[in-house]
């Protein structure tokens, strides 16, 4: 719906109406021109709500309070200049130190899709770890110096034979380079 140029609002709406489970769903959407919707259905688990905004749809359930979904949409907000990947680490960042979800830290995840490809640009998670947000940060520093490189020399669309230049391709993990 979005690429044949729907709104955000358009989008969501006819999804949530087409939806039978929608009281016990949440979705965010955000259009190219960045406006964006958020739903949250009268049936999600308490404490759950969504704050939109330029560019970004925060939702959320299961979580301590609205303190959580708030610094998420500050966090986010606060930081355009910030590539995405950055900005969503920083909300969750934000999320956790606001309080977090209601159950305890459990996990963390990264997951972003450039429209150049057909796979995800970052996919990264951690799980049952004790602080699942800040084991994110430090793989996805790791990511930052080690995958991102590599992944900004694979084919495109504009490049379909990539980018050549190899060299700054690291080989080795940084404790193994020093």
């Amino acid at each position: 719906m979005l690429a044949q140029g729907s709104s955000a609002r358009e989008t969501l709406d006819r999804l949530v109406a087409g939806d039978p489970g929608r009281e016990v769903r949440q979705l965010g959407v955000v259009d190219r021109a960045g406006r964006s919707a958020a739903f949250s259905g009268r049936e999600c688990v308490g404490w759950f709500g969504h704050r939109t905004g330029a560019d970004f749809a925060a939702q959320g359930n299961m979580l301590v309070g609205a303190a959580t979904v708030d610094a998420l949409a500050a966090t986010f907000a606060a930081h355009p200049a910030e590539e995405l990947p950055e900005r969503l680490v920083r909300a969750l960042e934000a999320g956790q130190a606001a309080g977090g979800d209601k159950r305890g830290r459990q996990s963390a995840a990264l997951y972003v899709v450039d429209r150049e490809t057909a796979y995800a640009y970052l996919d990264l998670r951690v799980d049952e770890h004790p602080d699942p947000v800040a084991e994110l940060r430090r793989v996805f520093e790791v990511a930052k110096d080690q995958l991102m490189p590599f992944l900004a020399r694979l084919p495109t669309r504009e490049h379909p034979l990539g980018r050549p230049d190899r060299a700054a391709v690291r080989r080795r993990p940084p404790a193994e380079e020093a």
